[in-house]
């Protein structure tokens, strides 16, 4: 990855309403970064993986997801299991940020491979707040390139 190379985003959500704030807040941020949403897991594993099973490109350079776990087709947990299951996407840095804040949920997150396990707080300012502050920490991190 090049030094002024910028990471990607990847927001699999599928509240309309989370993902606009998620992206807005992070633009306030100061994050230029380039931005993908996807409204759910299905979508997901179909960005990553083709109608076979099989990853759909080489490699994934310089991305991050942020993961919501509770989603309509196929939730977040079973998409990040997949994702840390392939040589191809394991390296792929995953943040989990969601609402769901049950222990167990979290171990298992940590257990299947998440970088890191957010909890989006129900108040709007502290939501906000958590964005942002998300914003500041991507604007800062290096990822390995995918796949090498």
């Amino acid at each position: 990855m090049a030094e002024n190379e910028e990471v990607g985003i990847l927001l699999v959500e599928d509240d309309d309403g989370h993902a606009v704030l998620v992206e807005k807040n992070l633009r306030r941020a100061g994050l230029s970064n380039g931005f993908l949403r996807l409204k759910d897991g299905q979508e997901a594993l179909d960005y990553f993986f083709g109608g076979d099973g099989g990853p759909r490109k080489e490699r994934f350079e310089s991305l991050v997801i942020l993961l919501d776990v509770n989603m309509p087709r196929v939730n977040g947990v079973d998409v990040l299991k997949r994702l840390k299951e392939s040589e191809v996407t394991a390296s792929i840095p995953i943040i989990m940020l969601t609402t769901t804040d049950d222990p167990r949920e979290i171990e298992r997150c940590y257990e299947y491979g998440c970088n890191l396990y957010i909890t989006k707080p129900v108040e709007y300012e502290a939501f906000i707040e958590a964005v942002r502050r998300l914003g500041f920490f991507l604007q800062i991190i290096k990822v390995p390139a995918a796949g090498r």
